[in-house]
């Protein structure tokens, strides 16, 4: 449950309820707002907590009860919109954020190529993979460690920011080293031991909705997350495996608005991996802005046909500068704002 405090309540007042709280065996978590501050009440015991007669302490306004299974990523307990900082980029507020860059990390060459031309085409952040979860065991499985230093080399050259994907509890160190920004993919959506250990570090996540995840269940992931303490992610749409083969998978977009009702956390949408065309990233990308995501995620490559992973959902640079032209009408139509070119904001 939440206790809503007053709009006047003092401090002392809102150390008194956290006391009687604790008091009955409550995990306690603060968000403070800017016009009221609300206290959540996790577990504990609530026999002892109804005697605690909460609505009678001064400055109280309310108490609510939170039906949802998840409590801290949920919209009741933090009505404001998280934002969520990437190095220097924030992602929910007003700007559109646009993540870009290759499925896999292949060479110098290639990520230097392809950092420049998505900097300079408007993209805020650098994806890319270092480890690769593959669904075959002959599949190229990324680069590793080299993988990340390459990452961390086309940073230094850029200024954009990173974000990869950490596939296990034992690489997660040498990824966080590295890393803004750590992704944990579809596959590992209900890692649980991971989804802890991640939750322990200051670092932001990017968290993948499961192949066959419903809402509930991602969002029970997120509050593995938060629960820890890092309350730092960014829900990431990349489509859910369903009876049709004419896609990747199917794009749900109508979770976006959705998961903005239900939770205060950013939403993104992956264009790329929902699809896996080319030809339907850009459409997908307009009408996942329409519905008010966040920000994008999209696979960029040099040479999509010479790709060691997805090349046939990879845009070249020049088709990502053309989508990006694109998209700035439907996020002015939306009342935000989006990079241009070399990371200029504009409407």
């Amino acid at each position: 449950m939440v206790i809503v405090m007053q709009a006047d309540a003092t401090q002392k007042d809102i150390e008194q309820v956290i006391s009687r709280l604790k008091e009955a065996g409550f995990g306690v978590h603060l968000s403070e707002g800017t016009e009221r501050t609300i206290i959540g009440a996790l577990g504990g015991n609530r026999e002892a907590l109804a005697q605690q007669a909460l609505e009678a302490l001064a400055g109280v306004e309310r108490v609510v009860p939170v039906l949802h299974p998840y409590k801290l990523v949920s919209r009741e307990l933090k009505p404001e919109p998280t934002v969520v900082k990437v190095g220097g980029v924030a992602i929910g507020g007003p700007e559109v954020v646009v993540i870009a860059g290759p499925c896999a990390v292949e060479s110098e060459e290639q990520i230097l190529a392809t950092a420049r031309a998505v900097k300079a085409a408007g993209a805020r952040i650098l994806r890319g993979g270092a480890f690769k979860p593959r669904s075959s065991p002959y599949s190229f499985q990324g680069l590793g460690e080299e993988g990340l230093r390459l990452l961390a080399l086309a940073r230094a050259e850029t200024g954009l920011p990173i974000v990869t994907e950490v596939l296990d509890v034992r690489t997660l160190e040498t990824v966080a080293a590295q890393a803004d920004m750590i992704q944990i993919g579809a596959r590992n959506m209900q890692n649980f031991e991971l989804l802890r250990e991640v939750g322990l570090l200051k670092l932001p996540v990017l968290l993948k909705r499961g192949l066959s995840a419903t809402i509930e269940e991602w969002l029970l992931a997120a509050e593995y997350i938060m629960r820890e303490g890092n309350s730092q992610i960014v829900l990431c749409e990349r489509g859910i495996r369903s009876f049709d083969t004419a896609t990747r998978n199917t794009l749900d977009l109508a979770a976006v608005p959705l998961l903005h009702r239900l939770s205060h956390l950013p939403v993104i949408v992956d264009p790329s991996h929902a699809t896996g065309k080319w030809r339907l990233v850009a459409p997908m990308s307009l009408a996942a802005v329409a519905a008010g995501a966040d920000g994008l995620i999209i696979e960029v490559h040099p040479d999509p046909t010479a790709a060691l992973s997805d090349g046939p959902q990879s845009l070249t640079p020049e088709r990502f500068q053309g989508l990006m032209l694109k998209l700035r009408p439907v996020v002015a139509a939306m009342e935000r704002s989006i990079a241009g070119a070399e990371g200029e904001s504009g409407r």
